[in-house]
């Protein structure tokens, strides 16, 4: 932590932002503090940092450190899907999917899994293939669904592992 105080006074966001989740996960001997966590990450996504503006939506939607706000949560994270961190992309297409703070929208959700599973996000490619299998946002196509689960599958995500076995069987 010592080693991130100085750049984060210096205003530099990735320093503060590490500070976050120093904070955050309690890690390094820093006390965890999830309001201190949250002061350093709305800093550092302030000065547009990706992963702090993702971090910061997520203690929203979490009520981690502040109170939980999912409009508030989806500001920040869409901020952060827009700069194309791909966690951010896929928690923004799993809101789209189910409607959570934002209008129910399936082409919208597997846009946002597109860019996430492109990137190798394997939950990602998990989720659209899922959309694949389902139809969900696009024409239902099992071999497109078993190249994202695939995908997923080689980064050893259980839930492509046991779709794919599903696929198969069929």
């Amino acid at each position: 932590l010592h080693w991130f105080r100085l750049p984060a006074r210096m205003a530099n966001a990735e320093a503060q932002c590490n500070i976050g989740v120093y904070y955050y996960w309690g890690v390094e001997g820093v006390s965890q503090d999830y309001a201190e966590s949250v002061k350093w990450f709305r800093q550092a996504a302030k000065l547009g940092n990706a992963k702090a503006r993702y971090w910061l939506g997520r203690c929203y939607f979490q009520g981690t450190g502040v109170e939980v706000n999912h409009a508030e949560s989806t500001k920040w994270c869409r901020l952060a899907a827009e700069q194309g961190l791909a966690a951010a992309q896929n928690d923004l297409g799993r809101r789209y999917e189910n409607g959570i703070s934002v209008e129910q929208d399936y082409s919208e959700a597997t846009k946002w899994y597109r860019l996430a599973a492109e990137q190798g996000l394997a939950e990602a490619q998990y989720n659209l293939g899922h959309c694949y299998y389902n139809g969900i946002g696009v024409e239902q196509d099992y071999s497109e669904a078993a190249k994202w689960y695939r995908l997923a599958a080689e980064q050893g995500d259980e839930e492509a592992i046991k779709a794919l076995k599903e696929l198969d069987k069929e």
